[in-house]
């Protein structure tokens, strides 16, 4: 059965469709043609990858509550969002988009042990 654009282009603005995601599907439109290997975008696609965007934010915003200190203060932090990036292995791509914090000393000491131990060299 074939459909023509016109049709899922009204299915998709449909209430009920717009009322099962959150993220705004202009975004995630400009985001993915953002990419040089896209020409078009199905509005299939479109919905899909924002619905599946969405729903990987709230596993790992779940999964990052759970196991952060914000139990108590019902919070969310930072903080938690880059521990289970580091210590959960299905999040550890995100290590370098989630980097824990450092304070300025602490990196400014470190880069001083570097440049010493490669003046030692």
């Amino acid at each position: 059965m074939k459909m023509s654009q016109n049709t899922s282009d009204k299915d998709d603005q449909s209430p009920s469709n717009k009322k099962n995601i959150s993220l705004p599907i202009s975004r995630v439109r400009l985001i993915m043609k953002s990419s040089p290997d896209v020409s078009s975008i199905n509005q299939d696609a479109l919905f899909l990858t924002t619905k599946a965007t969405e729903l990987f934010v709230q596993h790992l915003a779940v999964s990052s509550f759970n196991n952060g200190s914000g139990k108590e203060t019902n919070s969310l932090s930072y903080s938690d969002l880059a521990n289970t990036a580091e210590e959960t292995e299905t999040f550890h791509f995100l290590t370098d988009i989630l980097p824990k914090k450092i304070l300025a000393r602490d990196y400014l000491k470190s880069l001083e042990q570097m440049q010493e131990e490669e003046a030692d060299y």
